[in-house]
């Protein structure tokens, strides 16, 4: 089930608020994509590309899959293009995209996927 982008541009008080993802879930920052051709031709990540994109994880699950896979905050993974969830944090005034992945074996149908602290 695919929500499309959700926007976590949450505030209290003027502090962004932290998104924490359940169970084993993690937070992604997607990594910009952008190439330039040899003509020197911009393509931005929204091309069609049939690339796996990247991402830093900047927030983990406290789920046994995770531990198992010795996944931490700072590491850079690859993952499907239309894999996860796509969320839009706002962070001073930008908006940045972010996925929340599900990295268990067994497939999680739960329609909770992080808290937002």
């Amino acid at each position: 089930m695919d929500l499309g982008i959700l926007d976590l541009g949450i505030y209290d008080e003027g502090v962004a608020m932290k998104v924490k993802p359940l169970g084993n879930r993690v937070l992604v920052k997607q990594l910009s994509s952008e190439e330039v051709t040899k003509s020197g031709i911009v393509l931005p990540d929204t091309a069609d590309k049939e690339k796996k994109a990247q991402g830093k994880i900047v927030e983990l699950g406290n789920g046994s899959e995770i531990a198992g896979l010795g996944l931490k905050v700072g590491d850079t993974v690859v993952f499907g293009k239309y894999a996860g969830e796509e969320v839009e944090i706002d962070e001073d005034g930008k908006k940045e995209e972010y996925k929340i992945l599900y990295v268990g074996k067994e497939k999680d149908d739960s329609d909770i996927l992080a808290l937002i602290e």
